[in-house]
């Protein structure tokens, strides 16, 4: 459960997440983990980043820092102004090449894309460390996403191999947009899921990722459409799509725009 970001946390919500799961007849495996819970594992990472010479302080305003081509390494000598600090991951200036089982080979120019943060100034590790250090904690071997973390994947993968951890097999679902191109998930458009009518939802969302399930099966409780997709899940039908329009919007898609380079 990622509730780092302590600011946005609503109470109730972790909760409210798992019972809309379960409804859909989602489960998981052990103990559910909190990132809040494992701060020591990522200050440790961060220490060993530190170790090899891998990360800086960097103070520059959100404004110096999100401008077009990446963070262009302003403080890689040293903060420039007194004052809280966030760290960052110093980046190579190498080609990070993503062999991912949806996308196909993704190439990326680390130096490019920039220095990624991995503490804010506020003291809170930013979700590029954690995550790495999550999938590496729990054994992850295969990472299922949506396509707009495609971006995020060549930090991470950096970050694995300067910690020398494992790295997962990635596969990046096409992201579900509203007509003006953002993510539904960020949309005013967007409402909450209804456990009352999960297989319904479920027979929908298998039509959107273009899995055509059989018209009888809309009907059908979550658990005979979960049992349908897994016998018939066709990964072919969503080869390099990064887009699909929400169902209300119509059935247009994107697909293969070429990641920065």
């Amino acid at each position: 459960m990622e509730d780092l970001d302590r600011a946005r946390v609503r109470s109730g919500a972790a909760d409210e997440i798992l019972r809309t799961l379960e409804m859909f007849g989602l489960h998981w495996d052990g103990r559910i983990e909190y990132q809040s819970e494992r701060t020591e594992h990522y200050r440790a990472a961060l220490e060993a980043l530190t170790a090899l010479g891998a990360t800086f302080e960097c103070s520059c305003s959100r404004r110096e820092r999100d401008g077009e081509g990446g963070y262009p390494g302003t403080c890689r000598a040293g903060p420039r102004r007194s004052g809280p600090t966030a760290t960052r991951f110093r980046v190579e200036d190498v080609v990070v090449s993503v062999e991912d089982r949806l996308q196909g080979r993704c190439d990326f120019r680390l130096r490019e894309r920039g220095d990624v943060i991995i503490r804010r100034r506020d003291g809170a590790f930013a979700y590029q460390l954690a995550v790495v250090v999550d999938d590496a904690l729990q054994g992850v071997t295969d990472v299922v996403r949506g396509a707009d973390l495609l971006d995020s994947t060549p930090w991470q993968i950096a970050l694995q191999q300067a910690m020398k951890l494992p790295t997962p097999s990635y596969a990046h679902l096409p992201l579900v947009t509203e007509p003006s191109g953002g993510k539904l998930a960020k949309s005013k458009r967007s409402v909450p899921l209804d456990p009352a009518s999960a297989g319904r939802q479920l027979y929908r969302g298998l039509r959107l990722l273009q899995q055509d399930p059989p018209a009888a099966l809309e009907s059908e409780p979550a658990a005979v459409l979960l049992e349908w997709a897994c016998a018939n899940w066709g990964p072919h039908r969503l080869w390099q799509v990064r887009e699909v329009a929400a169902a209300g919007y119509g059935t247009t898609i994107r697909v293969g725009f070429a990641p920065p380079m």
